[in-house]
């Protein structure tokens, strides 16, 4: 399992993504599920990855063979893609094949191969744009009606977003909402688990901005959570029926 989040608001992207990967309760291992394509200033595009792992690599290793080849063009390489829009739809179709040739691979079998992304980025002149990329390659934006997308194991971390988060929030705000959102995640679900991966891209840099990396025992991380437990307690001492 999972849990990516992403915030699509005025000042910018706020991205963050767990490591954590299960094929069994003893086989747990940490993999990369934030990756970044990039030309800086010109354009950069961010996808997060949820599900299948074979899907998700092999989704990931397609793009970027589709970028390196010496024919790629608007149609083919999310780096030449004319709008946002269209990188989404090459990422939506890679990720619909991908997934369709890894399930029949596994027919025999009866296993199912499913995945999903959230794509956000921006290209020089064009807009600021999110997507959630569903397994069968459509997908849906967010928008200043819902300004964050999730997926994976999400419901643990979703209320404090329903509750903060605006199309105005700052970075620093949103920073801090989406590792909120994440500890709350952590705390109820084994599945998701450290180091996590946090990356900020300021509306207009097509660059990102600031990236960090999270380690089981960050001292902020652990101070933001001791905070956010005690005064969750003492708000809950305060309510009266």
């Amino acid at each position: 399992m999972t849990y990516c989040v992403g915030l699509k608001l005025e000042a910018g992207l706020v991205l963050l993504s767990d490591t954590r990967t299960n094929a069994g309760l003893d086989n747990i291992s940490c993999y990369r599920k934030m990756f970044f394509f990039e030309n800086p200033g010109e354009r950069i595009i961010t996808i997060m990855t949820a599900g299948s792992l074979s899907v998700t690599q092999t989704t990931i290793a397609r793009l970027e063979e589709a970028i390196e080849d010496e024919m790629a063009d608007e149609k083919t390489s999310i780096l030449k893609a004319p709008t946002m829009l269209r990188a989404a739809t090459i990422i939506g179709d890679t990720l619909s094949r991908t997934r369709r040739d890894i399930a029949e691979q596994c027919r025999d079998l009866r296993q199912q191969a499913s995945a999903s992304m959230i794509v956000a980025g921006q290209r020089r002149g064009g807009d600021m744009r999110m997507f959630l990329i569903y397994p069968e390659g459509n997908f849906i934006e967010a928008t200043d009606d819902t300004p964050f997308l999730q997926i994976g194991e999400h419901k643990y971390g979703k209320p404090i977003l329903d509750r903060v988060v605006t199309p105005q929030t700052s970075l620093a705000d949103a920073q801090k909402a989406v590792l909120l959102s994440m500890d709350s995640t952590l705390r109820s679900n084994l599945s998701v688990g450290m180091p996590l991966d946090l990356a900020v891209i300021g509306r207009g840099a097509c660059a990102v901005s600031a990236r960090r990396r999270i380690q089981d025992g960050d001292p902020d991380f652990a101070q933001m959570s001791a905070a956010w437990s005690a005064a969750l307690r003492e708000s809950f001492v305060k309510v009266t029926l």
